[in-house]
């Protein structure tokens, strides 16, 4: 039977709250009550409080004492960042998969596979499998320096690309489309290639990322 304790909830509370941050189900701007989410979850508000903390701490939150904690919108700062910290690592690994380690070919396939599937099921789970991609070419590389980097920006990653299917939901086949061309390129050992269509991809998910809310 799991453990009932303050740490247990305080950890049922961060993890509940920071997947719905994650996977775009609270918005930018939504205010959070600790009332609300303490009745849902069936536990006191101070395991609640305790994880708008830690949240906080990660800056996903911004704490009102007496009104809850707003959930921190991403700013066009942040996904500029983003971007440019992906376009530093994700084209040079793909390129260096390409080059040295085309035989994850059938491995990024079965991912594509996967993508499909999240897809035809619809809810957050293409946003998961999407991100498991992306982090199959940079692990592929041999970098630890460059995938422990990576793997620093995978909040960030996940509610970009939540915000982004947000926006056009029927982008998502577009995308796997893209993730083909690329996995077909280091498949085929086309280094300049596979880095080239990587670059184009996170240009053009940043793009629509940016777009206002329709």
């Amino acid at each position: 039977e799991a453990q009932t304790g303050p740490a247990s909830s305080a950890e049922r509370a961060y993890e509940y709250v920071k997947e719905r941050l994650l996977d775009g189900r609270y918005a930018g701007r939504t205010l959070l009550s600790e009332n609300e989410l303490a009745r849902r979850l069936g536990i006191s508000r101070t395991p609640v409080r305790d994880a708008f903390s830690r949240l906080e701490a990660e800056d996903l939150l911004a704490l009102y004492p007496r009104r809850g904690a707003l959930v921190v919108p991403i700013s066009s700062s942040e996904a500029d960042d983003l971007l440019e910290a992906r376009m530093l690592i994700e084209p040079h690994c793909a390129r260096r998969v390409a080059a040295y380690h085309a035989d994850i070919g059938p491995a990024l396939q079965r991912s594509i596979s996967d993508q499909e599937s999240a897809l035809r099921i619809g809810g957050a789970g293409f946003i998961a499998s999407d991100r498991r991609f992306h982090r199959m070419i940079v692990a592929a590389n041999d970098n630890e320096l460059l995938l422990r980097q990576y793997d620093f920006l995978r909040d960030r990653h996940q509610r970009i690309a939540a915000t982004t299917i947000a926006r056009e939901p029927a982008r998502v086949e577009r995308f796997i489309a893209e993730h083909r061309e690329i996995a077909r390129a280091i498949a085929r050992g086309d280094a300049d290639r596979a880095g080239d269509l990587m670059a184009v991809h996170l240009r053009t998910a940043h793009t629509l990322a940016q777009r206002p809310p329709c």
